[in-house]
């Protein structure tokens, strides 16, 4: 051994599990990627982080095959590899989790998992690997999951561990998650990064895109950063800092923390007395829910995603109605009448930023424009006359909320479905918040948003409560809630648990809150 060491002779190195080389692509005058190399080590996990904007996902998307590279090359174990369709890229072994999950509701999770990888026209067959198949993968990689539940039944955590699923039962070595946690709990996305550890563990190469420094620096070995279309730096995550990270990704120096002076609070803004609501299958969701807020102060909900806060907002911002009583400024809204619709709720003051911006903030064939003026459209600044819109005019509003937002890319005529997830947050955000709105209801306010767009979107919630207005928060994000909140309710089982205040409580006395165990260790 001692003479082979010193005969010279040194061990090749091992092929990269991905080298993307000089990759460029243009969306007509956007340029999304250029020039771009990168080199991803096999059995590692490395993240790509960027603003939203910054180009990620398309670079992503052109090494899954969804998109064709205008120039550059792509090699996949050192071998340069055409990919010209994501079949290509499955062959070549790349599997793809995206944020917005690709499964089919009313199917089984066994009949998704083999979806487009049928063995031939008889499904019995293939139906029966699939469950062999899947339940040594589960196994394997902690990824219990019922292979007859239903989709549309599962929580976004066991959805999230299908898609996985799918990928490897397609004998994937490298796998792309795209802002793999934005719909996570804390404990969800934990063991998120159990799996991902055993995945590396067992030789396989994950590439993390995320905009969440911490889980940056909690799960990976590589970080790549991205700006405005280019890679502006490479660097060992040990070796690193999540200030600098944030500092490459905006070109400046961010706050990571919000900075706000004390709440000065007014008057009562919206008092919530019993408030219940009753799901189509007869489920109670709001157990005779009790708040208030008051003018100048952000009140967080806190809570595990499904314990009655999509339920809240949605009463509050006329998508659902309940019974009990509701007042904003002292008026008493209507829960189930004709006028207990959005558009009531906007002519009382009320704006809402609801979590799910494709299927309640968005109209996603549409274009930016015609978005910015979703509930807004009879304002009298878009009015041309009795009867017609002054399209003109609102175009000319929605490049001045991109402006003062940095939605990019700035393009009024895109359709919402063009811009990233970040991007069309910040539409939602910008045509809430510039309503200058008695109270402004915004759940997820940062879900799939970049640490620039964040800093900028909390700043603006500060300066709506320092106007004098009232804020609903609620986030799954428990730094989110206690930074930005002057008061946080905890929400379990359609409950509030109970009150805290962020300068004296902590995560752990939010934690057991959240987990329904209150004072006393009563559950």
């Amino acid at each position: 051994m001692a003479g082979a060491i010193g005969s010279g002779r040194q061990t090749p190195a091992a092929p990269f599990a991905i080298e993307l080389k000089g990759i460029s692509k243009a969306f007509g005058p956007v340029q999304a990627n250029k020039d771009i190399s990168i080199q991803v080590a096999k059995g590692s996990i490395h993240g790509i982080i960027g603003e939203n904007g910054a180009g990620k996902s398309t670079l992503m998307s052109i090494l899954y095959g969804f998109y064709k590279a205008d120039s550059g090359e792509i090699l996949i174990n050192g071998r340069p590899t055409s990919i010209p369709d994501s079949q290509s890229a499955i062959r070549a072994g790349i599997g793809m989790v995206f944020q917005h999950f690709k499964l089919v509701q009313n199917f089984t999770v066994l009949e998704n998992i083999i979806l487009g990888a049928e063995d031939g026209a008889m499904l019995a067959p293939s139906l029966s690997k699939a469950r062999r198949v899947l339940d040594q993968l589960s196994r394997e990689y902690e990824l219990d999951v019922d292979p007859d539940a239903l989709i549309e039944d599962l929580s976004v955590g066991h959805q999230q561990r299908v898609e996985i699923l799918k990928a490897l039962y397609r004998q994937a070595e490298i796998l792309i998650l795209d802002e793999p946690t934005g719909v996570l709990t804390p404990a969800e996305a934990d063991h998120l990064f159990r799996i991902l550890n055993g995945l590396k563990d067992q030789g396989k190469t994950v590439i993390l895109i995320t905009h969440k420094l911490r889980e940056i620096m909690e799960i990976t070995d590589t970080v790549s950063v991205m700006r405005r279309g280019q890679m502006t730096a490479t660097v060992k995550t040990a070796e690193t800092s999540p200030e600098q990270l944030a500092e490459l990704m905006v070109g400046r120096k961010v706050l990571l923390q919000v900075e706000k002076q004390p709440a000065n609070p007014g008057r009562t803004v919206l008092e919530v007395e019993n408030l219940r609501v009753v799901d189509e299958h007869g489920v109670e969701r709001l157990k005779g829910i009790n708040l208030h807020i008051r003018a100048g102060e952000i009140l967080g909900i806190a809570g595990v995603a499904g314990n009655g806060q999509s339920e809240l907002l949605e009463v509050l911002g006329g998508i659902d109605h309940g019974t009990g009583t509701i007042r904003i400024n002292g008026k008493e809204l209507d829960l189930t009448g004709k006028h207990s619709d959005g558009q009531s709720r906007r002519a009382d003051g009320i704006a809402h930023v609801p979590e799910d911006r494709q299927v309640l903030g968005l109209i996603m064939d549409f274009t930016a424009w015609e978005n910015v003026a979703f509930g807004y459209h009879h304002a009298p600044e878009y009015q041309k006359n009795a009867l017609l819109m002054d399209n003109a005019a609102i175009r000319a509003d929605c490049e001045a909320k991109m402006a003062t937002f940095d939605v990019r890319p700035p393009i009024p005529t895109l359709a919402a479905k063009n811009f990233s997830g970040g991007n069309q947050q910040k539409i939602v955000v910008a045509r809430e918040i510039e309503r200058n709105p008695d109270l402004l209801l915004v759940g997820q306010p940062t879900r799939g948003v970049d640490i620039g767009a964040i800093e900028f979107i909390h700043k603006q919630i500060v300066a709506l409560r320092d106007a004098g207005k009232a804020v609903l928060l609620v986030s799954v994000e428990l730094d989110e809630i206690m930074s930005l909140s002057d008061r946080i309710a905890v929400m379990f089982d359609g409950r509030i648990m109970g009150e805290r205040d962020p300068a004296t409580t902590n995560e752990r006395e939010l934690g057991l809150l959240m987990a329904g165990v209150a004072e006393g260790g009563a559950a």
